[in-house]
């Protein structure tokens, strides 16, 4: 009897240890059958799993800084709903089973600091860039690669698998950003950084801030202080509005950075200055203080373009701006002028820019700033008249491209669509994905585009959940131009492999537009 009882016992261990075993055996999967967005420029599958668990341990090569932040950011990507340890440590000589590796390592030249590759085998994960820039760029693929169910902030259920093979990429353009308008309505410091989480996932890396309009000055200048102490104190509609200090502008721009998201600020000029007029009535030719504006009209308003106390003001704003902003760009505006004479619109425009080169920035500038003698490093921004970006490619400048027929994310989706506008016409999701930014002006080819940007203006958009319903799915397909070829990007294709991203920005509590011409994955 006790004989049989052992031999009982003895089998009944074996099954539940083989059990046990097959239970975390990695099991196939086909790499290019994952939902990557953007898609990556080369996809080999091997046809098996890599699977994360509590031994996992990220490693990461070179002792600096920069390197332990960017696998510290995996981690912190990856503990929640996995509810895994997930150690990061300094890497040995000799890479061990069941490990993600971070290094840095020669990679092709043209795959620049964005470029990366991911090795993903059985026992290992290792991901390769030229740049920590390229590994950070990495991890969003990689995070992909994962269920959608990694994006929550509470333990979920695994197993965590990975399919094997191998990923090389890198993008298209070097610029891929989105506008966010916070003179209109005004978003906390808070509420930026939650936008900037959202969109590093879709490996955008640049956020234009639209710091100054009529309706609100949005940050301070210390040599200028009622610009926000008046200027800042109201917003479309008469809200209470609000700016940023400077140390929360720098808090901003060095948390976007640890995401390798550069801010670009912009400061409206020589139109779109009312609050600033309302604030320092030196600033009006006639010397009287404008009224607080709060109404969403547009080109009633300018600077005294040749009165010299304005550039002084001009030089100071950009002085204090260029000081805070260490990435390479100044916006200043310049659209929708209206009431500046051309003659005194095109002088304005010619000293400014030698005033941002003066602060070692470059100058950004909406479309009609070709109308001036530009610099050759500025940028012409293309929103709405094509003569003007053609007539910047033509004095050797740069055209960074946000036509409002496609991209504008103030943009209704369709008549139904609450808030939004219209003006520029309905921007469904294939309209949104189906254009080429090196073949929509006739003139301009891909050797004068820097990169596009999608802009959000705010007259209508009041709070996070407006602004990420409007911005969401779109900006993933934004993402995508940005990053992916032309010739390698295809509607069909995208709208089933976008389908499947429903779920993982459910899982990131997007509030998002289900357009009915994606097939959504439940």
């Amino acid at each position: 009897m006790k004989n049989d009882w052992s031999s009982v016992m003895y089998v009944s261990i074996t099954m539940m240890l083989t059990l046990f075993a097959s239970c975390s055996t990695n099991q196939p999967m086909d790499l290019t059958s994952e939902s990557i967005i953007p898609k990556p420029q080369v996809i080999a599958p091997t046809g098996n799993s890599f699977e994360l668990t509590e031994q996992t341990t990220i490693y990461y090569h070179g002792g600096s800084d920069e390197m332990k932040q960017t696998a510290v950011f995996l981690a912190e990507i990856l503990r929640p709903a996995t509810a895994f340890k997930l150690d990061v440590r300094l890497a040995e000589d000799k890479e061990q089973s069941g490990n993600i590796y971070l290094n840095l390592t020669d990679l092709d030249e043209g795959q620049g600091s964005e470029g990366y590759e991911i090795i993903i085998t059985k026992e290992t994960i290792t991901l390769n860039a030229n740049h920590p820039e390229g590994l950070f760029r990495g991890i969003q693929t990689l995070r992909q690669l994962l269920p959608a169910g990694i994006e929550m902030k509470k333990k979920q259920a695994g197993p965590w698998l990975i399919a094997t093979g191998e990923i090389r990429d890198y993008p298209e353009y070097a610029y891929r950003g989105v506008m966010l308008d916070v003179s209109r309505h005004f978003f906390l410091p808070e509420q930026l950084k939650q936008y900037i989480d959202l969109l590093a996932l879709y490996k955008i890396n640049i956020l234009h801030l639209h710091l100054s309009d009529d309706q609100g000055w949005r940050i301070e200048i210390k040599s200028w202080p009622r610009l926000t102490e008046i200027g800042g104190k109201t917003e479309v509609d008469g809200g209470k509005g609000g700016f940023y200090t400077q140390e929360e502008y720098s808090d901003i721009v060095n948390y976007a950075g640890e995401r390798y998201i550069t801010i670009v600020p912009e400061i409206d000029m020589p139109g779109h200055t009312n609050a600033a007029l309302a604030s320092y009535a030196k600033l009006n030719c006639d010397g009287k203080a404008r009224e607080l504006y709060t109404g969403t009209e547009v080109g009633f308003s300018t600077l005294c373009t040749r009165d010299d106390s304005t550039y002084k003001f001009v030089d100071d704003v950009i002085r204090e701006l260029a000081a805070i902003t260490p990435g390479p760009y100044i916006h200043i505006g310049g659209d929708e002028s209206h009431v500046t004479k051309k003659p005194d619109y095109i002088y304005f425009i010619n000293r400014v820019q030698q005033i941002v080169e003066k602060y070692g920035k470059q100058m950004i500038g909406w479309e009609e700033i070709a109308q001036a003698e530009l610099l050759s490093n500025s940028i012409a921004q293309h929103w709405r008249n094509s003569e003007y970006p053609v007539l910047a490619v033509n004095q050797g400048v740069k055209i960074l491209m946000s036509p409002a027929n496609k991209i504008y994310l103030d943009m209704k989706y369709d008549s139904t669509t609450q808030p939004g506008l219209s003006w520029a016409g309905f921007i469904e999701v294939d309209s949104a994905y189906l254009w080429d930014p090196a073949s929509l002006v006739k003139g301009i080819g891909r050797e004068d585009i820097i990169g596009i940007e999608a802009p959000l203006w705010t007259e209508t958009i009041t709070n996070m959940e407006e602004l990420e319903y409007m911005v969401f799915p779109r900006i993933a397909g934004y993402a995508e131009i940005g990053w992916v070829p032309a010739e390698n990007r295809d509607w069909n294709e995208y709208r089933l492999r976008l389908g499947r991203h429903g779920k993982r920005m459910d899982a990131m509590g997007i509030n998002f537009y289900r357009s009915d011409l994606v097939p959504w994955i439940e």
